[in-house]
């Protein structure tokens, strides 16, 4: 018997949420995102360490999901351990926010780029 590929993912992807992945760095932070009833992702930058600017970008993130289907939808954030990582996953949990730190190199990647792999 096959296992059912969702039990083999850390974040379920038939949930009904908002999806958020941060790209965190000293300058800026790159917000992407994908919600129900939209197809494609939506990107959007705040200045690095702009909690409020980001609150106001997942508020719109819910308001425009909620425009589109009649629903509200909680937001499920992935994000590096990194620089802000720790301390910016306390403020999200803290607001009721699902978030997910991972160590970036804990996500097997092929990475023939890196010198001496083949």
């Amino acid at each position: 018997m096959q296992a059912d590929p969702r039990e083999q993912t850390a974040i379920r992807t038939d949930r009904a949420a908002i999806f958020v992945s941060l790209e965190l760095s000293r300058s800026t932070w790159l917000i992407t995102s994908l919600a129900p009833g939209s197809e494609k992702l939506s990107k959007h930058v705040v200045r690095g360490g702009d909690t409020a600017g980001l609150r106001a970008r997942f508020a719109d993130l819910q308001a425009k999901a909620q425009a589109r289907t009649g629903q509200p939808f909680p937001m499920v954030v992935i994000h590096e351990a990194g620089l802000d990582g720790f301390w910016l996953h306390r403020v999200l949990v803290g607001e009721g926010i699902e978030s997910h730190v991972v160590d970036p190199a804990s996500y097997p990647l092929s990475r023939p780029h890196i010198a001496g792999i083949s």
